[in-house]
């Protein structure tokens, strides 16, 4: 095949030995040699920059044309902790074998280091991500026009929202909800605090509980400040949540067996595959990955803010 070489440098020695501009070369090869759509190259463009993020966030210090299978390994490892699922973890590897087999191509590399690599087995037992449309029918199906009903889906839209563990979510202090400027302060393990922000939708369901359902629950000694409660006026227990979240399954006939942890799987999911920051997701889960071994300084919050505004689809 005759190679198309007017959008490469001539010499390979002169390009500057950096990921922007492998990674540059690689969306307009997609485009001028493989044809592919605006859509296809953006998805494996944005998986070759996870890798990138990851290898600076690790401050591994490396080029493309020096990372190893260990390395990318370590990177399929720390996506799999965040809470991405089987299938994008695998979708994830795919790009990256495109991105290494173009450095290939061009004889950069001698040997593709993803080529040999394995994703999950679709077909083994994981958790499970809903679909952003399957959160929607969940959603639907609660009834608002119980007490409990608007509870729960004030509790649901702030696991998704969020990406909150379920304790975080049982733990939630009104003190803790700056319905303000739209953040939470959660207490995660390690009785570690982190500020989280919370989506429009999540805030609005959130506001509505608190100020016309909440209010009139005879709230027992020592839970007065605990967001979500049950009818005894103590806090929520993580069982019932789980029973919440089982009987909306059935009703809407979902087939799938999740969980309170399956939002926030689904949280993390949904910001990645739409092109958010790795460290913003990986700050907004309260998460200390075992592959990072980089201490990180904090991320401004109106930047988590605004990930989660332009990521999340409920932002």
């Amino acid at each position: 095949m005759q190679v198309n070489t007017n959008y490469r440098t001539a010499n390979h020695t002169s390009l500057i030995l950096n990921w922007d501009t492998y990674i540059k070369q690689f969306g307009q090869y997609l485009k001028i040699e493989r044809s592919l759509s605006q859509n296809s190259i953006d998805a494996y463009v944005r998986d070759a920059e996870k890798l990138q993020q990851f290898v600076e966030l690790s401050g591994m210090k490396t080029s493309p044309l020096k990372i190893t299978s260990k390395q990318i390994e370590k990177f399929l490892q720390y996506v799999s902790e965040l809470g991405m699922s089987a299938f994008s973890q695998a979708r994830i590897l795919s790009g990256l074998k495109a991105f290494f087999k173009y450095l290939e191509f061009e004889e950069l590399i001698e040997n593709n280091p993803a080529a040999q690599l394995e994703g999950p087995k679709l077909g083994r037992k994981l958790p499970d991500t809903l679909e952003y449309t399957e959160i929607v029918k969940l959603f639907d199906a609660i009834d608002l026009s119980s007490p409990e009903g608007a509870r729960n889906r004030a509790m649901l839209e702030t696991l998704y929202s969020s990406g909150l563990r379920v304790s975080e979510l049982v733990e939630l202090r009104l003190s803790n909800i700056f319905f303000d400027v739209g953040f939470l302060r959660v207490v995660g393990k390690g009785n570690k605090e982190r500020l989280v922000p919370i989506g429009r939708d999540a805030l609005r369901f959130l506001k509505i509980y608190v100020e016309e359902v909440r209010v009139h629950i005879p709230v027992q000694k020592g839970f007065e400040n605990h967001a979500f409660l049950n009818r005894r006026g103590k806090k929520i227990s993580r069982v019932m949540i789980f029973l919440v979240i089982k009987a909306l399954a059935e009703k809407i006939g979902l087939k799938k067996t999740i969980s309170p942890h399956t939002f926030r799987h689904s949280f993390a999911t949904h910001l990645i595959e739409g092109g958010a920051d790795l460290r913003a997701v990986q700050e907004m889960l309260g998460h200390e990955s075992i592959t990072t071994t980089e201490i990180y300084t904090h991320l401004d919050r109106d930047y988590l803010r605004q990930v989660v505004q332009e990521f999340h689809p409920r932002g």
